[in-house]
């Protein structure tokens, strides 16, 4: 699927006037050589580009800081929890599908940034050995197909996809991982076949769900509605993961604004999740966990029974760790997922830093971990 769009820092300066300084221009260009840069045409109009520090700007425009390396290119895992190529299989219940390396615009604090928008071999190769894997493992509940994003692959892949996988009979819903509705939702709402394929197959006995991306509340225009309700209307229930991501929505007002506006256009907030500590992204975007998890509670005194349903979530190598509450210099911390599933649920502590930002930056209280 072809995206209108922006590829080269110099189509960004013919296009919207603006002019970047020779050296600045130098570095950028050493950052997108490393990840690529791709801009929607449709999101990059939503930028104000006379202001330096718009947040739309930040999540998809590249930036000096990207040139810091510290952190790690696979914060959770994904390496030791793949099956075959483009399978992973962490948490027992589901299957995790890497169809494609592409996107519909590149967010430049992408926790695969190891891989989006560059050659890989980690992406799935043979999906017909992938689907065996499943049916081999009936514990697994439901199929998460991720990349990249699988909505910019053609329409009869995705179709073949969920023809191939609504087979398998312990599969009780199948989940798609996508931010086009937030960068090219006019993908959605403007082909119908994509939207009968959906109607197909997402029924009562089993949903597809779409689990989408919104950072701020500017995303959410009159398109990015028009998207969800197609969604919606085909039977597709859409909830939202969005990064808690410095000078983006790094404010009460900010995250309790873009929950708000999710709630109006149907999304449920699902997760906020803690930024990774991601190679070019873990100093550019990494809000500490005690400021995050102040601006997460003042946000929620801000909204409403519906709108604060989402959780505020570390995914790490471990699992899925909810960030609970603070107390003193103490940080609780509860599984709300593991790789272990035997620690699911399970409530434990840590000693809080400042500028922790991560379950690794946490000294345990005592020198083994103690699980209540």
């Amino acid at each position: 699927m072809k995206i209108p769009g922006f590829s080269r820092i110099e189509e960004i300066e013919s296009k919207f006037n603006i002019s970047i300084p020779k050296e600045e221009k130098k570095k950028l260009k050493r950052v997108v050589e490393k990840h690529p840069m791709f801009i929607p045409d449709y999101y990059a109009n939503l930028i104000n580009w006379e202001d330096p520090k718009d947040p739309i700007k930040n999540i998809i425009f590249p930036s000096l800081d990207e040139l810091n390396v510290s952190g790690s290119y696979d914060t959770s895992g994904e390496k030791e929890n793949t099956v075959l190529t483009g399978l992973q299989h962490k948490y027992r219940e589901t299957a995790l599908l890497l169809v494609t390396n592409r996107c519909a615009g590149y967010c430049r604090h992408c926790f695969r940034k190891r891989l989006v928008g560059i050659p890989t071999d980690e992406t799935l190769k043979l999906f017909d050995a992938a689907l065996e894997y499943i049916k081999g493992h009936p514990e697994i509940t439901n199929v998460l197909i991720s990349g990249g994003d699988p909505l910019v692959l053609p329409t009869d892949v995705i179709e073949y996809f969920l023809g191939e996988l609504s087979k398998v009979p312990h599969l009780k819903f199948i989940r798609f991982g996508s931010r086009v509705p937030v960068f090219y939702p006019m993908r959605i709402y403007e082909d119908e076949k994509l939207l009968d394929v959906f109607s197909k197959y997402s029924k009562p006995e089993r949903r597809v769900y779409l689990v989408t991306h919104f950072n701020h509340p500017r995303e959410v225009t009159r398109e990015a509605r028009k998207a969800v309700d197609s969604l919606i209307r085909s039977g597709v229930p859409v909830s939202n993961q969005t990064v808690l991501l410095k000078n983006v929505n790094d404010s009460p007002e900010t995250l309790a604004g873009l929950m708000k506006e999710l709630t109006s256009a149907g999304v449920i907030p699902y997760y906020v999740f803690q930024c990774r500590p991601v190679k070019r992204v873990k100093s550019h975007f990494q809000v500490p966990l005690k400021k995050g998890y102040e601006i997460v509670e003042k946000a929620k005194q801000m909204l409403d029974g519906h709108a604060k349903r989402f959780k505020y979530i570390m995914s790490h190598k471990t699992g899925k760790i909810e960030i609970v509450g603070i107390i003193g210099n103490e940080i609780y911390l509860k599984y709300h997922q593991c790789k272990n599933p035997k620690k699911v649920g399970k409530l434990f502590k840590r000693i809080l830093t400042p500028n922790a930002g991560w379950l690794d930056d946490l000294k345990p209280v005592n020198r083994e971990e103690v699980f209540v």
